[in-house]
């Protein structure tokens, strides 16, 4: 045994040398280390990340983002108060996320639990967005309706996505931060794309068209559904559905009594909820006040870009340098820069940065970029942590619940910062107090630093639960929907 150990250790050390190194690493780096990822997880699942994040959710959700944008200020016409409100409606689907999560582990359609749930969203996302795109003049309440059920469709795919990361993470706990930073990076390289193009497109075919192709992306998940392969249970007791979702419900019940999970759940929510979301007046501040710098459709798409590129950055600097510092630590520093990159708002609305020579648009460009990284440097570890939450056997459904309380708490601050907005009378052409609602957003993203002892401060590659919750207690729940692999379309058709 003592041999063999020095033999695997010997050909580790091998496998290190022979490694990417100097200059090249910049290059082969990030292709030695998606093959790592691929052969410790398989492959289907760096597959599955790269479709659902870098796709569907980066490039989709970035033209979705600048399209309803202009969709709700120049096509139905409402005030940045109302439509911070119907942002935070649109996104109802992800905070019912552990519904999508039980009903895909707890109940399989013709004995599949994927497939059909990959092949319902794709459906959603493609027919509402044709709606919106081909109709003349849609009311606003049917918009709204449609933009749901397209929200509703990323995020049923989202959650097959989260399970395979969970699952993973409490199975390679070392690669549990990896597995983040590969979801942060596609989806930041989509988003990139994404917000690059978004403005020309919106410039040369408006924003319905822009929803006409975010068609593409729903398509793509469709076909996701048809070439997934996975084991097919024909002998499914569906009379004991009601039995599974009252043993899911116990279990889950059972680990949120859990003080090493209820404590981060609080936090996260607080943390999210307390930094008010007041993008929409700013927003229209950009577009549409005199006193303001006026952007074009194109420079609001590139300066979105320029963020994504600050979320990229941060994605890499936590992969590289930020993945092993402890978590309260880590969340301190992010909170507090977090609240102060907030001042550079308030810079730009009172138009300091004009005295000291800067133009709006770099200005602007640089406080995106530095927003969006610190904001991906919050998410990343949450993420993990997250992750490191879910017990054996209803991994996906945690997650999921444990996202709805995330997005639960973006959806919380997107209607804080709507009444807000309201309440300083910020509209389509008053400003005047747009700049205290910025002081006030900035004092309030501060307030999570009072309740940083409710995240543990343990290492983050070891695991948090207890051990009895990382055995297979609960594992009968999901037994079957462990192992998915997605196949070629050919290999698909020659298995039948």
């Amino acid at each position: 045994m003592v041999e063999e150990g020095n033999i695997e250790a010997s050909n580790k050390a091998v496998e290190e040398d022979n490694g990417p190194k100097g200059l090249y690493y910049c290059f082969w780096g990030p292709i030695y280390w998606f093959r790592m990822l691929a052969m410790e997880t398989h492959w289907s699942f760096v597959f599955a990340v790269v479709s659902t994040y870098g796709i569907s959710q980066g490039l989709g959700g970035a033209l979705a983002r600048v399209g309803t944008e202009y969709y709700m200020k120049d096509v139905q016409k409402v005030q940045p108060s109302e439509s911070q409100v119907y942002t935070g409606i649109t996104s109802i689907p992800w905070i019912v996320k552990p519904i999508w999560g039980l009903l895909t582990d707890v109940i399989p359609i013709r004995g599949y639990r994927r497939r059909p749930y990959f092949i319902l969203s794709g459906l959603l996302g493609l027919v509402s967005m044709l709606i919106i795109s081909l109709h003349g003049k849609l009311h606003l309440v049917f918009a709204l309706m449609a933009l749901t059920a397209g929200s509703a469709g990323v995020a049923i795919a989202d959650v097959t996505v989260d399970a395979c990361v969970a699952q993973n993470s409490n199975k390679i706990p070392s690669l549990a931060a990896d597995m983040q930073s590969l979801c942060s990076l596609m989806s930041a390289i989509g988003a990139l794309i994404g917000f690059s193009i978004s403005g020309v497109f919106v410039h040369l075919i408006g924003p319905k068209g822009v929803f006409g192709l975010l068609s593409i992306p729903a398509a793509l998940v469709f076909s996701v559904g048809i070439v997934l392969l996975e084991p097919h249970d024909a002998n499914f007791a569906y009379k004991e559905v009601s039995k599974k979702f009252l043993d899911v419900g116990k279990a889950m019940w059972r680990t949120l009594k859990c003080t090493e999970v209820w404590r981060p759940c609080l936090y996260m929510y607080l943390s999210f909820a307390l930094s008010l979301n007041i993008n929409e007046g700013l927003f229209y501040w950009y577009t549409d006040s005199k006193e303001g710098p006026l952007f074009s459709q194109e420079t609001i798409g590139y300066i979105f870009s320029f963020g994504a590129v600050g979320a990229l950055l941060g994605a890499i600097l936590y992969q590289n340098i930020l993945k092993d510092h402890p978590f309260r630590d880590l969340l301190f520093w992010i909170q507090l820069f977090y609240g102060l990159a907030g001042m550079l708002d308030l810079i730009l609305v009172l138009r300091i940065n004009l005295k000291f020579g800067i133009p709006d648009s770099v200005f602007v460009v640089i406080g995106e970029a530095v927003t969006q990284m610190i904001g991906r440097l919050k998410w990343t570890p949450l993420l993990v942590l997250s992750a490191k939450l879910c017990p054996s056997g209803i991994e996906g459904t945690f997650f999921a619940l444990l996202m709805s309380i995330d997005n639960f708490g973006l959806l919380s601050s997107s209607w804080g910062g709507g009444l807000l907005l309201h309440t300083l009378n910020v509209t389509r052409t008053k400003f005047g107090n747009l700049w205290l609602a910025i002081l006030i957003r900035n004092i309030f993203r501060l307030s999570p630093l009072g309740v940083l002892f409710l995240i543990p401060r343990g290492d983050p590659n070891s695991s948090i639960l207890p051990t009895e919750m990382l055995g297979s207690e609960d594992e009968t729940v999901a037994e079957e929907s462990n192992n998915i692999e997605l196949v070629s379309l050919v290999n698909s058709v020659d298995g039948r």
